[in-house]
């Protein structure tokens, strides 16, 4: 029997090498409980784009399958993620008169109306614009100006936009799942979510999110996001080098990559012997574990090293009081993150998802952040959504309620 989806929200993670879909339940405390999980292998996909629209859509449709079956709910909506080589950003500002002497909410709206007033190329739309800060009059550092007074509001925002036809691809082919698209979010936006606390924002933090077509960055400082990109080199480029080096297939290469690999020579072990077929061939080679670290860890260290160079150009990396935090699937290998501490020269930890229930043991793994966090994004927006119509509701309401008082009070004096 199929459960009722009012209170469900859904994630769906279309990524270059896995598809993943997510149902939870909002418990009437307001947490969330995991209920459902599908997992497919990503076929259609590329560095975070669409390169093959029926292929995509059949992924999608098994892992929504799976999970439904899983959940005993029918899926109609979903909260995906956007990545690839064409998202960019930028930091903007705005600023407005204030009408009344006092900051409203419309204020807001407007000032965060003129930061967004950026010029853009024909092919790109913006996806996110998240505030950052704002200043009235001379006081800055606000985070929310509603309530004070003064003449002037100037609001500072980060501006994410990608290409209009990747996002579309994307709507496309959850569409011709029968399904509807809820949101679309930065997908280093929705792992964040789920992986960093509070007080790692408030320091300052990198997020690292090491995928297998794109590894994309978030940096925090002061709470609010201050820094995204995305870095083209990821899982699939060590799968490719393993693939090229021993002239093995690349399902084999995987393989070996997920169970054996390493990524500091180091920690490697010479003893440690693996056997894989020869691409074409009945035969079989024998390596070990130090010969894969010798392919793996040069990868890792470029990507590092860009990751690395990207900090530095931002102008956020001297103030990470919380260091990094490496989360998706290809951060999960031995050596991964000693190799960063090396090359970021900063404390690195492992981001594992939290701040949801259900399913402990198999959503508490990197490969799930983004999913989470899409969860909780959606959880978000929902609760945004239904604040505004309260308050809708609320002022709506309030002419006939002061009407039914005046009239018991006519009526019983």
């Amino acid at each position: 029997m199929k459960k009722p989806d009012n209170n469900l929200i859904v994630a769906l993670d279309i990524g270059t090498s896995k598809v993943v879909a997510i149902v939870a339940e909002v418990l009437n405390d307001g947490r969330l409980e995991v209920i459902g999980l599908g997992s497919h292998p990503s076929r259609g996909m590329k560095k975070g784009i669409v390169v093959n629209i029926d292929a995509t859509v059949q992924s999608v449709q098994r892992a929504v399958e799976e999970a439904e079956l899983m959940s005993g709910c029918q899926i109609h909506s979903v909260y995906t993620g956007i990545a690839g080589s064409h998202i960019h950003s930028i930091n903007s500002h705005g600023f407005v008169a204030v009408k009344s002497g006092e900051v409203t909410r419309e204020d807001v709206a407007r000032v965060v109306e003129a930061a967004k007033a950026i010029t853009l190329p024909n092919d790109q739309k913006i996806i996110h614009v998240l505030p950052q800060e704002y200043t009235v009059d001379h006081q800055d550092g606000i985070i929310d100006p509603v309530g004070m007074s003064g003449m002037r509001l100037e609001g500072k925002v980060h501006i994410v936009t990608g290409a209009i036809s990747a996002a579309q691809n994307i709507v496309n082919c959850v569409r011709r799942c029968g399904l509807e698209v809820e949101d679309m979010v930065l997908e280093q936006l929705a792992s964040s979510y789920a992986v960093l606390t509070e007080d790692e924002k408030q320091l300052g933090v990198c997020m690292i999110d090491i995928g297998g077509g794109t590894t994309d960055i978030a940096v925090y400082v002061d709470g609010v996001i201050r820094h995204t990109a995305v870095i083209p080199v990821a899982g699939d480029q060590v799968t490719n080098d393993l693939a090229v080096a021993f002239r093995t297939p690349h399902q084999a290469a995987e393989e070996i990559k997920i169970y054996h690999g390493c990524a500091y020579k180091k920690y490697a072990h010479a003893d440690h012997q693996i056997q894989l077929p020869f691409v074409g061939q009945n035969k079989e080679q024998n390596i070990s574990q130090l010969d894969l670290a010798a392919i793996i860890e040069p990868r890792y260290e470029e990507l590092f090293a860009l990751v690395l160079d990207e900090l530095q150009r931002s102008g956020w990396d001297g103030l990470l009081g919380a260091g990094i935090v490496l989360t998706g699937g290809s951060a999960k290998m031995p050596g991964v993150l000693e190799l960063a501490e090396d090359i970021l020269q900063s404390h690195v930890r492992l981001g594992v998802p939290r701040h949801v229930h259900g399913m402990h043991e198999m959503i508490t793994n990197p490969i799930y952040a983004t999913g989470i966090g899409l969860l909780l994004y959606g959880q978000e927006m929902q609760d945004s959504v239904a604040a505004v119509e309260r308050k809708f509701k609320l002022n709506f309401d309030m002419p006939d309620m002061f009407g039914r008082v005046k009239s018991w009070f006519q009526g019983n004096f």
